[in-house]
């Protein structure tokens, strides 16, 4: 049995619709469908969900909103219209959010109505029964998934139904109204249906073959990723790799489902294999490079800090007390580094830095800007002698300096730290020397 989740793209109009369309009864044990909302159907259009947003804000502030609504409206008439759904109609679904967003306008109400209608011309189109997420998918009083609860609740749900269609990205919230994942999230609501229902394979399908070995707006025809883990996704999507929430893998990960990345327009491709544990070999020692800019490091020297009970738990009581979250903590004898978001700390910063001399009494403190962080990851370097070598020799020869480094005892991935105007070039370096020379 298989779960299926489309994105935006698969389903910005008709004509993406009868490829999904073609997708899934070309296998009957494609079962469960998560859609998202209608995304872009060509480079300068607006994803429907970015409307239902200004839709919010144009309500909440006592605006006309009709306009929008009306909008809103014509897109998913337009793809009713190509499907030839005759009979078929939402015009009582917006009458209700016309009427909701008059009196109580909410905006997790009104983002989640793409995939809900989305998810309503899907169920009509297949011929599947619609099951409604907020009667299955629940938050706690923190904001955070009930995964007791909605287990327990999908599970309930989904036991008689055969074929069903779940819209993706919301669930019911702990005052009983509609609540929202972050953006994205309808991999996260596929992935609970594919734990709940112990289903064989979740299959996400989106307009790109995979993941890529590096990002391919840095690198030109990257190559693919064929078969990646869920820690090495884990490493990679935190770092910038965006093919999938990276949230979506906790559900299924427990329950040992593989998840296969698939392309709606190229559906003969196989994708990537993301699982628990794999025996296959990457084709490289890596099995990705990704990254993200604009980073400070924050470094604080003491002498004798090495000995100092409890130093950097005081360090870190000061980003603790700003509501400073830390991204890395490389560390020598005597000093410690704290890797943190520029936009988050910059305008706390000598909060911070006072804080850190009431609390640790350190020698002196340091703060480096316009850092770039880059992950290496990949399985196999664990057994490869000499990869960080090979990275700093890259990057040496690119004339790239090295900010900082950080790698974990796991050898899983190594961390580095560059200036942002060398990132991209840090990463054309690292990306030729394992992938395009495999010295």
């Amino acid at each position: 049995m298989k779960v299926v989740k489309f994105g935006g793209s698969s389903l910005a109009n008709s004509e993406q619709f009868k490829k999904v369309g073609a997708i899934i009864h070309a296998d009957k044990d494609r079962r469960y469908v998560i859609p998202s909302a209608p995304g872009k159907r060509f480079p300068e259009d607006i994803k429907v969900t970015d409307l239902l947003y200004q839709m919010a804000d144009e309500a909440i502030a006592g605006e006309d909103f009709s306009g929008t609504l009306s909008t809103i409206k014509d897109r998913f008439d337009e793809i009713i219209k190509g499907l030839e759904l005759e009979g078929f109609s939402l015009d009582e679904q917006f009458d209700e959010i016309e009427k909701y967003m008059t009196e109580t306008p909410d905006v997790d109400y009104a983002a989640s109505r793409g995939e809900h209608l989305n998810g309503r011309i899907m169920a009509a189109y297949l011929g599947f029964e619609f099951v409604d997420p907020f009667d299955m998918v629940f938050f706690d009083d923190e904001g955070a998934l009930n995964d007791k609860k909605t287990l327990r609740e999908t599970r309930k749900l989904l036991a008689d139904v055969e074929y069903a269609v779940v819209p993706g990205f919301y669930g019911r919230g702990f005052d009983g109204k509609v609540k929202t994942f972050s953006r994205g999230g309808s991999d996260i609501t596929g992935s609970i249906v594919a734990g709940a229902c112990h289903a064989d394979v979740y299959e996400n399908w989106t307009d790109v073959s995979g993941f890529l070995v590096a990002d391919p707006h840095i690198i030109k025809n990257p190559a693919k990723i064929e078969t990646i883990t869920y820690r090495e996704l884990r490493e990679l999507s935190y770092m910038g790799a965006s093919v999938l929430h990276e949230e979506a893998i906790f559900p299924v990960r427990r329950q040992g489902i593989p998840i296969n990345i698939r392309n709606t327009n190229c559906p003969e491709d196989a994708g990537t294999w993301i699982v628990e544990s794999t025996a296959q070999k990457s084709g490289y020692v890596i099995t990705g490079i990704a990254g993200r800019k604009d980073f400070c490091a924050v470094l604080i020297t003491k002498d004798m800090m090495n000995s100092e009970i409890g130093f950097g738990r005081k360090v870190l009581q000061a980003f603790e007390d700003n509501q400073i979250s830390f991204e890395h903590m490389p560390s020598g004898i005597d000093t410690m580094t704290v890797v943190v978001h520029e936009d988050e700390f910059i305008e706390k910063e000598q909060k911070v830095v006072s804080a850190i001399h009431r609390l640790a009494k350190p020698d002196s403190v340091e703060i480096e800007s316009d850092l770039a962080l880059i992950a290496v990851v990949g399985r196999g370097m664990k057994s490869m002698r000499g990869t960080a070598g090979r990275i700093f020799s890259a990057l040496a020869h690119a004339h790239v300096n090295v900010s900082m480094i950080d790698q974990g005892s796991s050898e899983l991935n190594i961390i580095i730290g560059v200036q942002n105007r060398d990132f991209e070039t840090a990463v054309r370096a690292i990306y030729d020397i394992f992938v395009m020379t495999q010295l």
